[in-house]
């Protein structure tokens, strides 16, 4: 059944100010978008990298994978601002408590 509400489309933006990288998700990230979203925040050589997800409706195992390998590629460097349902994907998975993971 249609409702005429169109599916969340995936997008990945990286702007950089200086030294910081800022990447902002939207949409759904799954298999067929995480690794656009990591590569979209490895693009630029960056100090910090803050990975805005709160825009984000749905996160499944690829994008946490994504996420990790991100924190393992940037220690000290990546933070972390998620939506609701990241942050609950997140708790379920027991990421929870990462330091580069921030308030909502």
């Amino acid at each position: 059944m249609d409702h005429g509400v169109a599916p969340p489309v995936f997008s990945a933006t990286a702007e950089i100010d200086g030294d910081d990288l800022f990447v902002v998700v939207t949409g759904e990230v799954d298999m067929a978008t995480a690794d656009t979203m990591f590569q979209t925040a490895l693009r630029e050589p960056a100090a910090r990298v803050t990975l805005d997800l709160r825009a984000v409706t749905f996160f499944d195992s690829a994008a946490i994978h994504a996420l990790v390998r991100l924190a393992q590629r940037l220690p000290d460097a990546l933070s972390v601002l998620p939506s609701r349902q990241v942050r609950r994907v997140l708790d379920v998975s027991g990421l929870s408590e990462q330091p580069w993971l921030r308030p909502e």
